[in-house]
């Protein structure tokens, strides 16, 4: 590596060929003159071509083949649909074109200049991600006037950008960085004073150092396309170009922090994330969030036993590229008020350490002591499937049916899968013309379906129609009416909206689940059921009624028939918490017994007279259902906290000393148990359709309340037992929510 240092110094055509990862040793070996286009262009050999992959595997199927063009790419013909451009061209080549403006989900701005690439017959090099193909077009990329012309623009993007890499959170996965290696030069001509620009508070989420900027307007993009909100723009001119807010104000949005993943350089970077760690000292697991019922696909990166934080993972059918601020920084809750071994509370009211072997054998006591009828377990909202069944199975083992799951509400109705479900999927809300939300604000009950929609609206004016309590939209909406009647009134056709209905193409209804917990529950759903059958939401090809929930253990809760009613709280004498912080135990009388099986000391500690310690999301395998039926798995990120224990193992082992032992000893096993109840859970990344007819759907004689639907999510960002012990999340709900 040495000699080929040496050889950069010798000549510059030979360094900027040798920083070009695509050239051969053919182009080392010459040494033609920079300056003298013509001596160069002779002495470069032509390039081999042959068929190659597609970056990222990407391929474009042409329906019409009268809608399509014929380019060339540095010789090789690509066929593609009219209006692409160049730079989509040389991607389905092969050809990796360097950019920073440009990116896949926002719109071109075509401001950076650094794809430049020479097209035949153009006087001048053009930007490729904003030029569109032209039949017969022959594009050249890696040309010695293209290769200038991309080295005068990195000189001219390094002139004013600080010389602070060592101390930069971005350093190591920074664009500036890695095309700064490829396609710059090894000095600059600049020898003013760099300028500088003050920095911006945009929240306690997102660090701006605002003399990295490179002005490619990405985040103001993000802002305004993606999360919906209009905080960011471009100010100025020339060299007093800048990016701010235009009134100083904090940047609300409930995807704030995706700004920090496009931005090419350090100029947006996590705030609680700064000065603690490198990239390359991290370790990457693929996982899933929980903290909402859509199921991001997310990397835990983490260093030793420590989540240091949490980055998306890209999957086009549920969170595309992008996670919701919850789910990004909620990670130092992980850490916090943990509960790290078996503990009993004593004569004094205070809880004091126990031994595992203790803690079970008096739990086991009890539960024999009283009578089975009087047993109740509720899972929690952060509850895998794996330990809800073994808590299901363990419960019918001691003569109990009460079991159920935190969120859904008084008699759920479990038996057909399309009453619980995002029946048209997350990313097929994309294909609707027209959305009735119903008692759900998707916007902080989940941002990323609330992305969707707002992509939707967006791209094709969809219209939006809300009933519920007054809510801050990102989007056009028509709020008409604020409870039942409004829903009524739609359902015998006497409303306005109708008209909306009958002539969508793709109507949508959302109903929020935080409407499960109203005692109208079934009549509100019948109404819906109405609507849906004489409006058209349900047709053959297109499912439109849809159920939005609100936790991560929901779906497969339903699926696996906690179906209890929280009525049997009353009679209760033994209580199993499995992690069920929020589950309203005011009516639970004052000598039950309950036992608190959870990862931290939440809402559920205070009432408990046993705790069993249990491991998080972050620390063990596990199967989640997410809102549209699609099962995934958690993978181990770091090891446990202290003496904790998974959840399934802890109920395998109370099971045993109670005398009721549970037939299974592994994950295998337990999974083998799932199959048998919900084949479903165990087609991961799968969504399982429900085919029941509606003439098997129950009918409902109850009577429509006309109380006004209430606000199912008060706090954004303290939601679970997890965000609640995040300082993070504290930050952001002083300094962010509106008072």
């Amino acid at each position: 590596m040495s000699f080929l240092r040496a050889l950069r110094r010798v000549h510059p055509l030979i360094r900027a060929n040798f920083s070009n990862s695509r050239v051969t040793s053919r182009w080392i070996s010459s040494t033609p003159d920079l300056h003298n286009p013509e001596a160069a262009a002779a002495a470069v050999p032509e390039p081999e071509f042959r068929p190659r992959t597609p970056v990222g595997g990407a391929r474009i199927e042409i329906q019409n083949p009268d809608d399509s063009v014929e380019v060339f790419v540095d010789g090789y013909p690509v066929k593609l649909p009219k209006g692409m451009t160049v730079m989509q061209a040389c991607e389905l080549a092969g050809v990796d074109i360097p950019r920073f403006c440009y990116h896949s989900r926002l719109s071109i701005a075509g401001n950076c200049r650094m794809c430049l690439v020479e097209v035949e017959k153009s006087p001048k090099p053009v930007a490729s991600c904003a030029m569109p193909v032209a039949p017969g077009m022959k594009i050249k990329t890696d040309t010695p006037i293209a290769k200038k012309a991309r080295e005068g623009v990195m000189e001219f993007l390094l002139m004013n950008h600080p010389l602070d890499c060592p101390i930069c959170d971005q350093g190591g996965e920074c664009d500036l960085q890695d095309q700064s290696m490829v396609f710059g030069s090894d000095r600059g001509r600049f020898t003013e004073m760099k300028r500088s620009v003050v920095d911006k508070n945009l929240g306690p989420l997102v660090k701006t150092v605002m003399t990295r900027c490179i002005q490619c307007t990405r985040c103001v993009r993000f802002a305004s396309e993606v999360a919906g909100v209009q905080d960011l723009g471009m100010l100025g001119r020339g060299s007093g170009e800048e990016i701010g807010t235009y009134v100083e104000k904090l940047m609300t949005s409930e995807l704030s922090g995706n700004v920090i993943d496009i931005c090419p350089v350090g100029a947006l970077t996590s705030k609680p994330f700064a000065f603690k760690a490198r990239n390359w000292e991290l370790k990457g697991t693929e996982s899933i969030d929980v903290t909402d019922a859509v199921g991001s696909n997310i990397r835990i990166d983490s260093r030793g036993p420590e989540v240091m934080r949490i980055l998306p993972r890209l999957n086009e059918d549920i969170n595309e590229e992008w996670i919701s601020d919850k789910t990004r920084f909620c990670y130092d809750g992980l850490k916090r008020q943990r509960l790290n071994d078996p503990m009993i509370r004593d004569h004094d009211g205070k809880f004091k350490p126990v031994t595992w072997r203790d803690a079970l054998a008096i739990v086991a006591e009890v539960a024999h002591g009283v009578n089975p009828d009087e047993i109740v377990g509720i899972a929690g909202q952060l509850s895998d499937a794996e330990s809800m069944i073994a808590l299901k199975d363990f419960l019918n083992r001691m003569g109990s049916n009460n079991v159920m799951c935190e969120g859904n509400g008084l008699n759920p109705q479990a038996d057909i899968r399309s009453s619980f479900l995002l029946n048209s999927n997350i990313a097929g809300l994309e294909n609707a013309d027209l959305f009735l939300i119903v008692g759900s604000q998707p916007r902080v009950e989940a941002p990323l379906v609330n992305a969707r929609i707002q992509k939707t609206v967006r791209a094709t004016q969809a219209k939006v129609a809300y009933i519920g309590p007054p809510a801050n939209f990102n989007y056009d909406h028509e709020h008409i009416g604020t409870g039942p009647q409004t829903l009524l009134d739609i359902a015998e056709g006497r409303h306005p909206f109708c008209s909306a209905i009958l002539s969508a193409k793709k109507p949508a209804i959302i109903v929020g689940a935080g409407l499960f917990g109203r005692k109208d529950k079934d009549a509100i759903v019948a109404a819906v059921e109405t609507i849906s059958k004489l409006g058209g939401v349900t047709r053959p090809g297109w499912n439109g009624l849809n159920y939005l929930l609100l936790n991560a253990a929901q779906a497969s809760a339903l699926d696996l028939g906690l179906v209890s009613s929280p009525d049997v709280i009353r009679s209760a004498k033994f209580v199993y918490l499995m992690g069920a912080d929020d589950a309203n135990l005011d009516d639970l009388p004052k000598d039950a017994f309950v036992l608190y099986q959870g990862h931290h000391g939440d809402r559920g500690v205070y009432r408990a007279n046993v705790i069993f310690p249990s491991s998080a999301f972050s620390e063990k395998e596990g199967t989640y259902e997410n809102t549209e039926g699609c099962a995934q798995w958690t993978i181990p990120a770091v090891p446990t906290v202290g003496d904790s224990r998974d959840d399934w193992k802890i109920v395998r082992a109370l099971s045993e000393v109670a005398g009721v032992r549970l037939p299974y000893d592994s994950l295998m096993a337990v999974r083998a148990r799932l199959s048998r109840v919900a084949p479903n859970l165990l087609n991961v990344d799968a969504r399982e359709r429900s085919t029941i007819s509606e003439e098997l759907r129950p009918e409902f004689k109850q009577k429509l309340s006309m109380a006004p639907f209430g606000a199912a999510v008060e706090n954004f960002y303290m939601t679970d037992s997890i965000t609640r012990s995040s300082k993070i999340m504290a930050q952001c709900s002083s300094t962010l929510l509106k008072k």
